[in-house]
Formats: C-alpha cells, sequence, structure tokens
C-alpha cells in the first residue's frame, strides 16, 4: 500500500521524512476533518432540503397552528433539525483548534532535535541541524494549513446552520389563520 502511494505520489514520502511522525499525526486529523466536512456539506446540499420539505408539510398539514401542542410541535421540527445541522461541527472545530498545537508541537521537537545537533558535534554546523529545524517548519507550516482551511469551512457551516434555523422559523410561522389558508 505504502509503494501505490509513493508511485502515485512521490513528494509525500519525502514530505513526511522532513516532518516526522508528528506531521502524519497531522495529516491523519486533517483527513478525519475533511471527511467530517465533506459529510456536512452533502447533508446540506442533498439531505437537509428533503428534510426541509417535508419539515413545512408536516406543518402546513396541521389543522392548529396556534395551540400549545401546536407550538410545541413546531419547537420540536425545528429543533430536531437544527440538531442534525449543527451535527459535528463542533468535533470540527475542536479539530481546527488542534491541528496548530500540533504543528506546535512539531515545532518543539525539531527544535530538541537542533539543541541535540549542537550538543553532540559541539558546533552550529546548519548540516547537523538542517534535519531538526526542517521538521519544526513543515509541522508548523502543516498545522497551520489545514487549521485555516477547516477554519473557514466550520464557520460556513455554524453560519449556515444559523441561517437556516431562522429561515424554518419564519416558514413556519404562528401567523397561520384559517381565513389565510382558503385564500
Amino acid at each position: 500500500m505504502l509503494i501505490f502511494i509513493d508511485n502515485i505520489f512521490p513528494w509525500f514520502g519525502d514530505m513526511l521524512e522532513l516532518g516526522g511522525n508528528i506531521l502524519l499525526f497531522i495529516i491523519l486529523l486533517a483527513a478525519m476533518m475533511w471527511s467530517l466536512i465533506l459529510e456536512r456539506l452533502v447533508y446540506i446540499w442533498f439531505v437537509y432540503p428533503r428534510k426541509i420539505q417535508t419539515a413545512i408539510s408536516l406543518w402546513r398539514a396541521r389543522n392548529d397552528h396556534s395551540s400549545w401542542f401546536a407550538k410545541e410541535f413546531r419547537a420540536l421540527i425545528i429543533a430536531r433539525l437544527s440538531s442534525d445541522l449543527e451535527h459535528n461541527i463542533t468535533l470540527i472545530r475542536t479539530l481546527v483548534k488542534v491541528c496548530p498545537l500540533l504543528g506546535l508541537l512539531g515545532t518543539v521537537l525539531g527544535m530538541l532535535e537542533v539543541f541535540d545537533a549542537i550538543a553532540i558535534t559541539g558546533s552550529n554546523d546548519p548540516r547537523s541541524t538542517a534535519a531538526g529545524i526542517s521538521k519544526a517548519t513543515v509541522t508548523t507550516m502543516a498545522g497551520m494549513v489545514v487549521a485555516i482551511s477547516g477554519l473557514m469551512v466550520s464557520n460556513y457551516l455554524a453560519k449556515h446552520a444559523k441561517e437556516e434555523e431562522n429561515f424554518l422559523g419564519e416558514k413556519m410561522s404562528f401567523d397561520i389563520n384559517p381565513e389565510s389558508q382558503k385564500g
């Protein structure tokens, strides 16, 4: 399997060698975060529109829109759809926050390697410190790239969920009276 990946992406192995184990962990977190993001986008674009049409038709099929039971039914529908929209957004945001911290951890480990190389060789020869410096910079860059891309999309998802909740509340308003339904 690794040979297959190395044949398709020859730079990937070099990148992992430069960044070390922390970079591999950042890549795994990025894959997990983006799979959750893609799941949310598929839900918003394909599944949610059908659910909202079903909810609105359920609400419009009711004869009573002003009783306590009707208000509770409306609140239940809005709460369930809002909960479905916000599913995994907190986890995505947590992964976004963890990635720069892992990049910082990689920086610290890379600098420790630099100091070890200096201590072993007794000089600050660039060849002996290059591996530690590359680990420090590559992991920092990877953590920031993953975090920034995830932050933009997670903000979009959270904003979209709030807008949809408001839209659904307006579509299922209490002010539907029998006279306006006839006309």
